[in-house]
């Protein structure tokens, strides 16, 4: 079973959540691709999202976010 309270370290922070949603609205509704994966980088505290064949994003902890190669 999972512990909510054990570690608060990894999980996304508010500005990530929002750049998350917005970047989400965008990719699927104005480009219509497919998100395929988004994933919490433990080493960085960013997200990573794969979308379409090769978009790639990284959403740092402050809400900011830029093109992976």
């Amino acid at each position: 079973m999972f512990d909510f309270d054990s570690n608060w370290d990894n999980y996304f922070t508010c500005k990530q959540t929002k750049a998350c949603v917005g970047l989400m609205q965008n990719i699927t509704c104005f480009y219509q691709l497919t998100v395929h994966m988004i994933r919490l980088d433990e080493r960085t505290n960013s997200i990573f999202i794969l979308a379409g064949e090769d978009l790639a994003i990284s959403v740092l902890t402050d809400g900011s976010w830029r093109f992976e190669p």
